[in-house]
């Protein structure tokens, strides 16, 4: 499994509502990232700067490019579109993370 780590931006007063709404995650978005072997995903937040961190772990990384493309994806991307960073096709404007340290 390797390990990703990217993060998004949130805009300001959007926590709670950003909360609940992963709160009641779609379960055919949690089953298609589950199927598509992501596995022990988080997401946390910086209150001082709305910065989301996710971290997540995939057997194979090339398949996010596909889950990507898939429908349930592209909805989401657009559900949660209004109260965050987003790029022009509404994907969350994320930045990868780079790990500098481990302790297994």
């Amino acid at each position: 499994m390797e390990k990703i780590a990217f993060k998004m931006q949130l805009h300001q007063g959007q926590v709670q509502e950003y909360q609940r709404r992963h709160d009641e995650i779609w379960p055919e978005l949690a089953g298609l990232l589950k199927n598509a072997g992501v596995a022990d995903y988080s997401i946390f937040l910086d209150p001082s700067t709305n910065a989301l961190f996710a971290v997540l772990k995939i057997e194979t990384p090339a398949l996010l490019d596909e889950l990507s493309k898939h429908p349930i994806i592209q909805k989401w991307w657009k559900y949660m579109s209004d109260i965050m960073e987003i790029n022009p096709d509404y994907s969350p404007l994320s930045t990868p993370l780079k790990e500098v340290f481990y302790l297994p």
